[in-house]
């Protein structure tokens, strides 16, 4: 196996795991979001029946652009994604601030309430540049030449002086991921007690 090949692998396998953690992340990060979203929405005396609504949206928000600026990495509409995504991040962020202040737990609460959606935008941009780095092949090693030395004084022959180049290196061509579909919110019917 030569090099660029390990270099292949190692690329993909670095997506791949990239692409695992912020699902991961992305996932922890939607779940304790939408509990304090849905929590502050019902605060507001929204219905408890349509309170899981307001995550939805916000975080809905949040996953569509995500998907939109990565998916639109070469374009110029991205710059409008981006915009969204950091607009339903700051109302994520400041949801979930609300809602550690609201409820009385305290500026710690607050700070800890940042984590969250602040590491899912910080791990989706890393896997947006990781995404958009391509492989890049060394450059070929330039020709060496040698001079032959003759192998005794009364040779008449001329000094050659033959080149060795290095052998080209293989480029392999690999489809890229399939993408994967992005995991949605699904509305569960929560027990008020008798409703």
């Amino acid at each position: 196996m030569d090099t660029a090949d390990q270099q292949s692998k190692g690329m993909r396998w670095a997506r791949w795991s990239a692409v695992l953690i912020v699902l991961a992340i992305g996932g922890a990060a939607f779940v304790l979001s939408f509990a304090a979203l849905r929590d502050l929405a019902i605060m507001a005396h929204t219905p408890t029946r349509l309170a899981w609504l307001f995550p939805v949206i916000v975080d809905g928000t949040i996953i569509q652009a995500t998907i939109a600026v990565l998916a639109l990495a070469d374009s110029d509409e991205r710059t409008f994604f981006t915009r969204v995504l950091v607009a339903g991040a700051t109302v994520s962020i400041g949801g979930n601030i609300a809602h550690a202040l609201v409820s009385g737990h305290g500026v710690l609460a607050a700070i800890l309430a940042v984590i969250a959606p602040a590491a899912l935008l910080v791990d989706t941009h890393g896997l947006a540049v990781l995404l958009r780095t391509r492989n890049t092949a060394a450059p070929a090693p330039t020709p060496i030449a040698a001079a032959v030395e003759p192998d005794s004084a009364d040779d008449p022959a001329p000094d050659v002086v033959p080149i060795v180049s290095a052998p080209v290196p293989v480029h392999t061509f690999h489809t890229p991921p399939r993408p994967v579909a992005p995991l949605l919110p699904v509305a569960v019917p929560i027990p008020t007690g008798g409703n």
